[in-house]
């Protein structure tokens, strides 16, 4: 079954459970995924949609900041909510340590010195580990490998 069936399917069992944030929230995702379809003409695969989840779900990650910041605990919450929604959807996320010793491996390949060489490191990078890690880590890390001289 592709995400996006997975997707359909979950929202069918919330309409029929009322579980209404959980669906609205899916909904949610569901117009992006439509919207980006239409925009590019083309049919989301499961990498794209994963790119899409992503995206949606660093876009609420940052209302949390915010709304926390602002003391707007409530609607932190509800963003807070649909970040768990979204996570169902991605695949399982590699750890800090794996995310380090990739990094390492690429800029090892690449034969990058330094921090000159970072637009070249997270090309490589992004490609390989894209829907995979958290790219705020991977992007900390590749930092890191850099700035110590590889």
């Amino acid at each position: 079954m592709s995400l996006k069936d997975q997707i359909t399917e979950d929202m069918k069992t919330a309409m029929r459970a009322k579980d209404s944030e959980r669906l609205a929230t899916i909904r949610l995702l569901m117009a992006a995924l439509k919207q980006k379809e239409v925009d590019e003409r083309i049919e989301l695969d499961d990498a794209a949609i994963v790119a899409v989840l992503d995206k949606m779900v660093k876009q609420r990650k940052d209302s949390v900041a915010a709304f926390t910041q602002g003391g707007r605990q409530d609607l932190a919450d509800k963003e807070a909510a649909e970040i768990k929604v979204l996570e169902a959807y991605l695949p399982q996320r590699m750890g800090v340590e794996e995310i380090v010793a990739e990094v390492k491996a690429i800029v090892d390949e690449l034969g990058a010195k330094g921090p000159g060489d970072m637009g070249k490191v997270m090309g490589a990078v992004k490609a390989k580990l894209a829907g995979k890690a958290d790219m705020g880590q991977v992007s900390a890390a590749v930092k890191a490998a850099l700035s110590s001289g590889g």
